[in-house]
């Protein structure tokens, strides 16, 4: 019984949930930034690949920071997904990802939200040196009081292939080498500043001792030369998670109850004083991040004003935004601008345009979702499923997979069948079904005030009242 519930478990501690973008992997750029037609999750939109390929070198590098780029496109044309695969190119590079609206539904300002969002995507590379113990254990000796009560004592005898060394151990050590089950053979780490114990794995020496291992042992080489060494530690954090830890007074547990709230501006200008006067000593190195702002349009013309200022620092990010809109209004304002931005501000930015998918690349999109998904679909029905797509939207198409594969299942079948898709496109409506059947049923809803004889989709804006 213990062994099925065990293996229950383990099945469910491997559950991994599928988003919109969990089947991107990177840009799909080869090694002169040439994007590939299908690599990595990404298919189509060459030019933005690149464009965004090239910007993605440069914030490798760490030589800039303070630049902004506009990711402009229709709806459904890959702006999100090309942001997520830069960011799992980065690596340890900070990635920031935040939507326009968050900066007005916080309890904090407007200008607050912002510094903290930047401040997340800059990080901070700290070097120590600390002084470790690094050898193959040779033997363990605990030696226990024959009452049972009194502190235990022991020796514990390392060796690399140059020497051999025997240390009395401590009641706080034997814990520890009990803890991480350290026994004869192991090659251990040990911190001497701590006293942590890392188990690296099993010598080789030793890889005979059993007839049979698990999966799970790692086998290692015995170490070389002194068994003490020195070794270069660098930690990598971000100056918001500096600022939180150095005005809370519950110090880091702040960042876990995420109670950070305004941070005073006096604490960041000594704690950019404190970074500075690290990297000059070496003891530091700032890394430029990337903060990604979707929806851009959402913000006002103060956030404008403010990420004016803020590019032109010399911690700032690279910030990359995101708008699908053409001509639109600034918000809080009666001013028309491209993309809802205002001019002078989009005068900053390098504008990367992302084009509609053709038959193809749909088709490609929507088979890579099936395998993401686990959903095995017959050829018929993809290619029902892409006309479906470019008649409606590519994501109306993507959320008919799941459930046309639920279907499938019902009638007992392991393949989506072109049945199956034409059953989920009747009991589901996209926008264009939903929009006219309002205009044919809009009498029976409450509160109706679409004006009679409006037979367009445009959304309907309330005119101001003339004055008398």
């Amino acid at each position: 019984m213990d062994s099925i519930i065990t293996s229950n478990a383990a099945e469910v501690g491997k559950l991994e949930r599928t988003g919109a973008h969990s089947h991107i992997r990177g840009l799909g750029l080869d090694d002169k930034l040439e994007a590939r037609t299908n690599s990595q999750g990404m298919v189509g939109q060459l030019r933005a690949r690149k464009a965004a390929g090239v910007i993605l070198k440069v914030i490798k590098q760490g030589k800039i920071s303070g630049r902004a780029i506009l990711m402009a496109g229709a709806p459904g044309t890959g702006k999100t997904a090309i942001a997520m695969a830069m960011s799992h190119e980065l690596g340890d590079v900070p990635f920031t990802s935040i939507a326009s609206s968050e900066v007005f539904s916080m309890e904090m300002s407007k200008t607050e939200s912002l510094t903290q969002a930047f401040r997340r995507s800059i990080g901070v590379r700290i070097k120590e040196e600390t002084e470790i113990i690094e050898g193959e254990v040779v033997e363990i000796q605990i030696d226990r009081s024959v009452t049972g009560v009194g502190p235990k004592t022991g020796k514990l005898t390392l060796k690399t292939t140059d020497m051999e060394t025997i240390y009395d151990l401590g009641q706080k050590m034997i814990t520890s080498l009990t803890k991480e089950k350290v026994m004869a053979g192991d090659v251990i780490q040990i911190d001497k500043a701590t006293g942590r114990i890392t188990r690296l794995g099993r010598s080789f020496t030793r890889a005979r001792d059993f007839d049979a291992t698990g999966p799970d042992v790692k086998f290692v080489q015995c170490p070389d030369g002194e068994l003490q060494t020195r070794k270069e530690v660098v930690h990598t954090v971000s100056l918001h998670e500096i600022d939180v830890i150095n005005s809370r007074q519950q110090g880091f547990l702040a960042l876990f109850s995420g109670d950070t709230g305004e941070i005073k501006p006096e604490v960041r200008d000594q704690i950019n004083q404190k970074i500075s006067e690290w990297c000059e000593e070496g003891k530091a190195e700032i890394v430029p991040g990337v903060l990604f702002v979707d929806e851009i349009h959402m913000l006002d013309m103060e956030c404008f004003s403010f990420l004016n200022r803020a590019l032109e620092d010399k911690m700032a990010p690279v910030v990359i935004m995101a708008s699908n809109r053409g001509m639109s209004r600034i918000r809080g304002t009666n001013y028309q601008s491209p993309h809802g931005v205002p001019i002078d501000f989009l005068d900053r930015l390098l504008i990367i345009s992302t084009q509609a998918y053709n038959e193809e690349e749909i088709k490609q999109i929507l088979k890579i979702r099936c395998d993401e998904e686990e959903v095995d679909m017959a050829e018929d029905a993809l290619s029902i499923l892409t006309k479906v797509a470019t008649e409606t939207s590519l994501r109306y198409a993507i959320h008919l997979i799941s459930t046309g594969h639920l279907v499938a299942q019902k009638r007992q079948s392991n393949k989506v069948d072109v049945v199956d898709i034409k059953r989920v496109y009747s009991l589901f409506l996209d926008e264009a079904r939903s929009v006219q059947y309002l205009k044919d049923y809009q009498d029976e809803y409450l509160y109706n005030e679409v004006p009679s004889g409006q037979n367009d989709n445009s959304m309907v804006i309330d005119q101001p009242a003339a004055s008398a």
